[in-house]
This record gives C-alpha cells, structure tokens and sequence, in this order.
C-alpha cells in the first residue's frame, strides 16, 4: 500500500468585513451547512416574537453559490442580502430582528437542525474577520463592539438591573 501526502503552502488574506446594522435592529450572525437554512431559520424566527420584524440572508457554498434570502420585512430582507454579498462566507448567514432582541430567539436558531455555531447577537458595530483563499472565503471571528473600559462600580450594577427591570427582562 502505498501513501502519498502532498504538501502545499497556501497563503490566506484578511479581511474585515463592516456590517452596517439598520437603525433600530439587531444583528445574529452564524454559520449553518445545508441550503434547506433559509425557509427553517425564517420559520424558526417567526414563531418566535410576534409582530416581529427580520430579513434574513443565507451565502450558499456549491452549486450556483448565490445569496439566498428570506424574511417578513423588505427593508431587513435587502439589508440582509446585502451583509451576505459583504460577507461572501461559506455558509454564513446574516439575521436582521427588529421589534426583539436576539435574547428571545437564540435558542430557537440554535435548535434548527443546519445551524452549527452562531458568532455574535447584538445591536453594537460589528466587524467580521474573513480569511480568504483561492477557494473561497471563511469567517475567522467577530469584534463586536468596544474595547473594555473598566470594571464595573456599585453604581453601575445598579444601573445594569433598573435597565433589565425596565426593559422587562427582570421582575
């Protein structure tokens, strides 16, 4: 029997891709496997929070490699669509929520069947670390948000729970 092994260097670029979250929204960004994504995260969120609002982009990786899109909003739908376009990462997929946060619908993404890690939800700036080679793109990690500032006093734990007690996340 005989073994070969073929070793080859291959030389990576790094991108950062900016996503521009729509006023008033937030932003789940994962990477799931299976084209069938669409039309299962679509049901998934819409299930989740009635009344709200989300566009959703999936960035297919064979075939015809095409940014698939769904969602019940235009406006978030072609957002959506076009962060996939930006991020044109093997099987990443963007998701737009306006009306809840990603707190009331992460564990319903998770749980459909094609979802296999979920990078960042949230409402800050966010950059996405791509890799690039000649076979395609890939999704390296997120910043999402800020530099730490500091750590927090009792005046800012205080301010922490009257937020999640207005907000309605806490009695």
């Amino acid at each position: 029997m005989s073994v070969s092994f073929y070793n080859e260097v291959i030389f990576i670029e790094i991108k950062i891709a900016k996503i521009k979250t729509p006023k008033d929204c937030n932003l789940v960004i994962g990477q799931a496997h299976f084209i069938k994504t669409v039309e299962d995260l679509h049901e998934a969120l819409a299930e989740a929070v009635p009344n709200m609002k989300f566009g959703l982009a999936f960035c297919e990786s064979s075939g015809p490699c095409l940014v698939r899109s769904s969602g019940n909003d235009a406006q978030l739908k072609a957002a959506a669509e076009k962060a996939g376009m930006l991020l044109s990462a093997g099987h990443a997929f963007v998701i737009f929520l306006r009306g809840a946060y990603p707190v009331s619908v992460l564990n319903r993404i998770k749980n459909v069947s094609e979802v296999c890690s979920i990078f960042c939800a949230t409402a800050n700036p966010v950059q996405i670390i791509i890799s690039e080679t000649e076979q395609g793109r890939g999704i390296l990690g997120v910043i999402d948000g800020f530099k730490t500032k500091g750590i927090e006093t009792e005046k800012d734990v205080q301010d922490r729970k009257a937020l999640l007690r207005r907000i309605g996340y806490k009695m």
